[in-house]
């Protein structure tokens, strides 16, 4: 259900609005000047604002330019004093629209329907924007991630396999779906797998498919994740965790570009960029027999080793910044800020679960925070 905003020094014209768009089922909020408008216009979410002019203490105009750098929410101007030059200004400043006193009921109505309208698919068009563009946005100005930038932005454009070392929570995946996102590959597909969550006895029919009756709950023939990766990519997620024996077939599947499905002898070609990663450290896993060494070669072709958060803690402002907006746009959430205290001691914190764990608590300060995230609810609602 839509929101609207009624700003109006006129009690009359306010009472009449509300009682109108009541009537067509919108949710309503009055204020009877500019000041009081913009205050509730940061505690809550509108989808229109209907404004008029000729105010005391603040004006129309002044309103309208403030709502224009605060948000993107469409404002319909109203005024028993205005002329040509009026609405010119008002939609030259940005207004959705002009609509003189006395109302066209008629008119209004059509134009708050359409301006709801507008607003509700800008805000779905940015959140698809902001799914694909945040799969693969990597927030940060240290210098260590930026050197990690800078590898991608080199790596990317090649078909140079990549290895992708560094914690858990630090922001792998992200890493490779920008390699991906960056290359003459991004129109395939990127295929993830996780190669802990696989049962052993399962990660080879995941990766290269099996024939029909290859085993007994094989009741139709599948293709594995080399295939359906063909023209694209195929991201090997905690890779240090894969069975030898599958580690034997990825190998080879590396060496000659082509796979047999389990149950299957037909020799099936593919065309697949391998970008690997792991929490572990290879070479342990090596000297315990626990990873084959030509394999490790066969993959780090390029490596890529991503810093934990404690070694990028300039970084955390903006990423505190990043995930508060998400989470607001996400949430449908006013507007809300960190205050400096609060943001001295997200900074000084240790974080052992690295971005992922930066993620979470800031969910947590939007879910459970007023307006304004202060140094007391980081204290309350962290392990600081």
């Amino acid at each position: 259900m839509s929101r609207i905003l009624v700003i109006d020094d006129e009690k009359s014209i306010r009472n009449t609005l509300k009682e109108i768009l009541e009537y067509e089922k919108f949710i309503v909020d009055d204020a009877a000047e500019g000041i009081e408008g913009l205050r509730l216009l940061k505690e809550n979410k509108y989808d229109a604002i209907l404004c008029d002019i000729k105010m005391p203490k603040m004006d129309g105009i002044e309103v309208l330019e403030q709502v224009q750098k605060e948000t993107d929410v469409p404002v319909i101007m109203i005024s028993g004093h205005g002329t040509i030059d009026t609405a010119v200004e008002a939609i030259r400043k940005g207004a959705y629209d002009y609509i003189a006193k006395p109302l066209d009921l008629n008119r209004l109505l059509v134009t708050v329907r359409n301006a709801t309208d507008r607003i509700g698919l800008i805000r779905e068009t940015q959140s698809l924007q902001r799914k694909i563009v945040g799969a693969v946005e990597i927030i940060g100005e240290s210098v260590a991630i930026r050197t990690v930038k800078e590898m991608i932005r080199k790596v990317a454009p090649t078909d140079a396999r990549v290895l992708i070392t560094g914690e858990s929570g630090t922001g792998k995946e992200l890493v490779a779906r920008w390699l991906h996102a960056l290359s003459k590959r991004a129109s395939g597909p990127f295929i993830e797998v996780n190669c802990a969550a696989i049962p052993a006895e399962l990660i080879e029919s995941q990766l290269f498919g099996h024939e029909k009756g290859s085993f007994t709950s094989a009741i139709r023939q599948h293709r594995g994740d080399f295939e359906q990766a063909s023209g694209g990519t195929l991201f090997l997620d905690e890779i240090g965790d894969m069975s030898l024996p599958a580690q034997s077939k990825v190998l080879r599947t590396l060496q000659e570009n082509k796979i047999f499905r389990v149950g299957g002898e037909k020799e099936i070609p593919v065309d697949v960029r391998v970008i690997a990663a792991t929490n572990k450290n290879l070479k342990e896993e090596i000297q315990g027999k626990a990873f084959r060494e030509d394999l490790y070669h066969r993959l780090g072709v390029i490596l890529i080793h991503v810093p934990p958060l404690n070694e990028r803690l300039e970084d955390i402002p903006l990423l505190a910044e990043h995930f508060l907006e998400q989470f607001l746009f996400s949430t449908g959430k006013p507007p809300m800020t960190i205050e400096p205290g609060a943001m001295e001691i997200l900074t000084s914190m240790r974080w052992s679960g690295n971005v992922r764990e930066l993620s979470n608590v800031i969910e947590r300060l939007v879910v459970l925070c007023d307006l304004t995230i202060k140094k007391e609810d980081i204290q309350r609602y962290t392990n600081s």
